[in-house]
């Protein structure tokens, strides 16, 4: 029993691997691509615990090739080499099958070193990483692999895993096992869908559990204790940290506050508070904007209160103005309009400043207007004046549409009449 759980119950054939339907199920691609017996060079992309390396041993052990395994955080380019050596040995002559872990941290001329013999198919490569591949691996190594995305896998999937690793454990040490009522679900949800993580648990709470008469008893309490804070994937470095604020300001944006509470919840949880004070900031401008633009003052003044408070009571105002953004109007208008000004001056378009909008200075004798003949806007009618403000090459560029709510309306109809 010196091995984890993990390792010793790993599934041996693909109907025992937990979750990944949209690959492994019957007629998926992946599925079919295994038992055709030509493997590709693969890209496996996805959380830990989600069964990437199991598919990969099981790929191994049903075709011809001879496996090694190398993990990115420790292999150097002499170990690669080594690996490149025995593809002319008798046992690497039929091909070699090269299980590339956490491949996102090689370097590149490490990744490189592998290409001339990935084309010619003396090495299959399977390459796994947590990270997005298309930001973290060569694009040299990525156009001649197939990448394939291991999802997250839900509590109800793992409830089966957690059952079958129960009863091997108990056979193993030859004792009963008394589960209470909630133990196998609490394990199932409290592990984030990390199958490694939740059959870990599962060994801890039979090694710490009670013994008494050849039977272990495994409480609710002891396997809460095993999995807290263990619910939730989050690396503020990593994918899960933007595509947590990415689904928080897009509940927002929707109007969705009950999805909005549930990844602001999150980050308080992992302790990026930081993170989500900024992000209300820039919701409140970038998508409630001039339908309500006294959001920016009540969220600035409810981030404000939070930061004095600290947590836990600072997840109350944060709360205040979440629900606030969500049930208020929203509008992007003058995102877009600064958006599309922005990509006018990047391109080079910035004219000359009209005269009458410069700082007074001496007009040269060769100027063709004299005087600056600038129009004040409050010495005429509804203080407003027509004259031209922008550049000559932009004179006639509209940025800013008035929204279709009613703050930007009742706008609309003002600028409508000063006009007149």
């Amino acid at each position: 029993m010196n091995k984890p759980l993990a390792d010793r119950i790993r599934p041996k054939t693909l109907d025992e691997v937990v979750g990944q339907p949209h690959l492994l199920g019957k007629d998926k691609p992946l599925r079919r691509i295994i038992e055709s017996g030509h493997i590709p060079n693969m890209i496996f992309y996805g959380p830990s615990g989600t069964g990437k390396t199991t598919v990969a041993r099981i790929i191994a052990d049903n075709t011809n090739l001879k496996m090694y395994k190398l993990n990115g955080t420790s292999a150097s380019i002499s170990d690669i080499k080594e690996i490149i050596a025995e593809t002319e040995t008798f046992e690497g002559f039929n091909g070699i099958l090269l299980y590339l872990d956490e491949i996102q941290y090689l370097n590149k001329k490490q990744q490189q070193s592998l290409l001339e013999y990935i084309e010619n198919g003396k090495i299959t490569l399977i390459a796994s990483t947590t990270e997005n591949p298309y930001f973290y691996v060569f694009n040299a190594i990525i156009s001649r692999s197939t990448v394939f995305e291991f999802k997250q896998v839900s509590s109800s999937d793992v409830i089966p895993a957690v059952k079958r690793a129960f009863q091997i454990i108990a056979d193993e040490m030859e004792v009963k096992l008394r589960l209470e009522n909630g133990v196998v679900d609490h394990i199932s949800n409290g592990c984030g869908g990390d199958v490694r993580k939740s059959l870990n648990t599962v060994e801890l709470c039979v090694l710490s559990a009670d013994k008494s008469d050849k039977c272990l008893k495994i409480t609710l309490e002891n396997a809460k204790l095993l999995t807290q804070k263990s619910n939730m994937r989050y690396d503020r470095d990593g994918d899960e940290h933007y595509d947590i604020l990415s689904a928080f300001q897009k509940s927002i944006r929707g109007s969705d506050e009950n999805a909005a509470l549930h990844y602001a919840a999150r980050l308080m949880t992992a302790g990026d508070f930081t993170s989500l004070c900024r992000r209300l900031l820039v919701v409140a401008s970038e998508d409630v904007g001039l339908a309500y633009p006294m959001a920016v003052s009540i969220v600035k003044a409810c981030v404000d209160s939070a930061l004095q408070l600290g947590l836990p009571e600072a997840r109350i105002p944060i709360a205040e103005a979440i629900i606030l953004l969500c049930t208020a109007p929203k509008s992007n208008s003058a995102y877009k309009a600064i958006n599309a000004a922005m990509d006018d001056v990047q391109r080079g378009m910035a004219g000359a400043i009209p005269r009458q909008l410069q700082n007074m200075h001496f007009d040269g004798d060769d100027a063709e207007v004299k005087g600056q003949n600038y129009k004040y806007p409050h010495d005429f009618p509804n203080h407003y004046i027509k004259q031209q403000y922008l550049p000559d090459n932009l004179k006639d560029r509209i940025y800013y549409e008035f929204g279709d709510n009613k703050q930007e309306q009742t706008a609309l109809q003002y600028r409508k009449k000063i006009k007149e």
